[in-house]
């Protein structure tokens, strides 16, 4: 019995926590989906946004939060991460683990759904909160059809209670080696097959179950996991750089009616106005510029300011050393930072990494914007957040103060209390 009255106690602490009514008043605000308010006030009760603004009336016996000098925006999304699904590089470093990839036939594998491996005490998560992201989307790595990710909060004990959106999207990757194949012409003619059968299986199922169709290029799992995006109702994330790749990629799209998002574009900023004229978001970093082979040859720092100047719907993601997409997830923040740099709107910077990706993948009913009803993803923040010594002073997920110390405060403190003679001089 006290077993379980323990874990009935413990079940409860998130929604006491998340129950309590807060006002965060003073700040600078930006809603994202509005224009930047002084001296704001956002309210916040059970979990949710109730209410932003300039004049707010704040209920009895809330907790109130002075940000008077601070800046209070939504939390921030980096939308091209495998966080949570691997660290200390491999299995073989360090006792480490990657979850990343899966076993693929002919590099197909849509039925594979990563975000379900998840680790949610990754010694990751926490450093990536203390620098304001509060959301992240969660896929696989590699793979012609890498597989399914999902859009997750980075506050949780267990997988389900981090999901936002699973699926979010599809991932793919235009590159032959990714099927183990050996040229692009090859490539396309492989994923317009692939295309061609998933629609064909969606009218096929009793032929199939019964024997009577003929071979299909992809598994029964994989062509049922394909069915939205050839619906056009799923997005398909495609990995691609050159500019001739690109088009190859924008002339499937419109072929198949595809609702496509193109992850890198490294080249992108010469095909611009191809880009907004087929309305594809697209998801490129600002931290390099330094070609690692022959299709980002014209690699540049100004590509996403270039690509917003068109209008293109853009989407902020790591491009720098370090791997972006796990270990350094937070620098997210420096990758907007170095976007403005080189040419990008502050606001569209803040947008693409909050509304922008929120918008493309199907959740901005809940995230990436500080609106009533809205889930209360808020960061107060000791300046603007874009600058390298800004610190995210206090980070709410659904609502709730987020806390705990990150591997580097932990040796940060263990180095700070040397013994003689190695203590402090």
């Amino acid at each position: 019995m006290r077993a379980l009255r323990n874990l009935l106690i413990a079940a409860a602490i998130p929604a006491a926590a998340s129950a309590q009514t807060i006002a965060i008043t003073g700040g600078t605000v930006f809603p994202v989906s509005g224009p930047r308010i002084e001296r704001g006030t956002v309210v916040i009760t059970n979990g949710k946004i109730t209410a932003v603004g300039a004049n707010v009336a704040i209920p009895d016996g809330a907790q109130r939060i002075d940000a008077t000098g601070k800046w209070v925006t939504p939390g921030l999304i980096n939308a091209a991460t495998n966080l949570g699904l691997s660290e200390a590089g491999s299995p073989q470093f360090s006792g480490g683990y990657n979850d990343v990839g899966s076993t693929r036939t002919k590099g197909i594998s849509a039925a594979f759904d990563a975000w379900e491996g998840i680790n949610p005490a990754s010694t990751y998560i926490i450093p990536t909160r203390q620098d304001g992201i509060t959301s992240v989307m969660v896929g696989p790595g590699g793979g012609l059809i890498g597989g399914r990710a999902a859009m997750v909060d980075l506050a949780g004990a267990t997988v389900a209670s981090m999901l936002v959106r699973a699926p979010a999207a599809m991932t793919a990757t235009f590159d032959p080696s990714a099927g183990s194949l050996q040229s692009r012409g090859e490539l396309i003619g492989a994923l317009r097959d692939l295309i061609a059968d998933a629609k064909v299986y969606a009218t096929r199922r009793a032929a199939y179950e019964s024997n009577q169709t003929r071979t299909f290029a992809a598994t029964k799992a994989d062509l049922e996991a394909l069915q939205p995006v050839v619906a056009g109702t799923m997005p398909l994330v495609v990995a691609v750089d050159r500019v001739s790749d690109i088009l190859a990629v924008l002339a499937m799209g419109r072929q198949y009616k595809l609702k496509l998002v193109l992850l890198g574009a490294a080249e992108g900023w010469q095909v611009a106005a191809e880009l907004k004229a087929a309305n594809v978001p697209v998801m490129v970093g600002a931290m390099s510029n330094i070609p690692t082979t022959f299709n980002t040859l014209n690699s540049r720092q100004e590509n996403a300011g270039l690509l917003r100047a068109a209008g293109v719907q853009v989407i902020l993601i790591g491009n720098g050393p370090g791997d972006g997409a796990s270990f350094n997830v937070r620098n997210i923040r420096q990758e907007a930072g170095n976007a403005v740099a080189y040419g990008m709107n502050w606001d569209d910077a803040l947008r693409a990494v909050t509304l922008a990706p929120a918008e493309t993948f199907g959740v901005a009913d809940k995230i990436g914007s500080l609106q009533a009803g809205r889930a209360a993803n808020v960061v107060i923040w000791s300046a603007d957040p874009f600058e390298i010594s800004t610190r995210a002073e206090q980070v709410f997920i659904r609502g709730v103060l987020q806390g705990g110390k990150s591997r580097q405060d932990e040796l940060a403190e263990r180095y700070r209390r040397l013994p003689p003679p190695f203590g402090n001089p």
